[in-house]
């Protein structure tokens, strides 16, 4: 998922931006709910002026330079990746993966698991596991998430906020300063997420 990701977006080669984004990452993912992942936590900036975010499965980050641009204090970019790390312990991105890919998937394995695997079954298990990808990618980067799992990272990134000592308001105030920059009909974070002022009521209420 991330290789797509790094496919379509050019990686922004700034070590120490990297550095920094990774050592507060690497902080805020210590007060998530799932501190260890198969691989860890990693943050990458992605050279894009578009104002977006991404958060594949196993715990790989990916904020925009035009979405860091936005944040006006530590605080607020510390709210985009602690929203990032709730997409991540909460695996809503393996939840994109549709059920009758995972059966297919999941049966190939326990009917060929104990010996080894014929043409016809690894081609069934790679054409789900594309697919799988396809349909995790599909998500993040043209569909979104639904609002409750939108919702689900916002409360997230308020419990990891509080927890490392970072106002949880930042998340609110960031989704505002969104809510001014975000341009109608764009490819970015206003394709693929509920509208920032539907979010900031949401975290209101709670």
């Amino acid at each position: 998922v991330g290789a797509t990701i790094v496919s379509k977006y050019k990686v922004y080669d700034q070590e120490d931006a990297t550095e920094y984004i990774n050592l507060l990452g690497q902080g805020l993912a210590l007060a998530s709910i799932k501190p260890e992942t198969f691989g860890g936590y990693h943050f990458l900036i992605l050279d894009s002026d578009e104002i977006n975010a991404f958060a594949a499965p196993g715990g790989l980050i990916f904020l925009s330079r035009g979405m860091l641009r936005l944040c006006k204090s530590e605080d607020e970019v510390a709210a985009v990746l602690a929203h990032e790390i709730g997409h991540v312990e909460l695996q809503h991105a393996l939840r994109a993966i549709k059920g009758s890919r995972l059966t297919s998937a999941l049966t190939t394995l326990a009917v060929e698991g104990a010996k080894s695997f014929g043409g016809e079954q690894l081609a069934q298990l790679t054409e789900a596991f594309e697919g799988s990808i396809g349909d995790i990618t599909g998500t993040l980067m043209n569909s979104g998430y639904a609002r409750k799992q939108e919702f689900q990272a916002d409360a997230s990134a308020v419990r990891i906020l509080k927890a490392m000592g970072y106002d949880p308001l930042a998340l609110a105030r960031m989704l505002g300063e969104m809510e001014k920059n975000l341009k109608p009909g764009g490819h970015d974070f206003a394709a693929t997420h509920p509208p920032p002022e539907v979010r900031i009521n949401d975290l209101k209420a709670a």
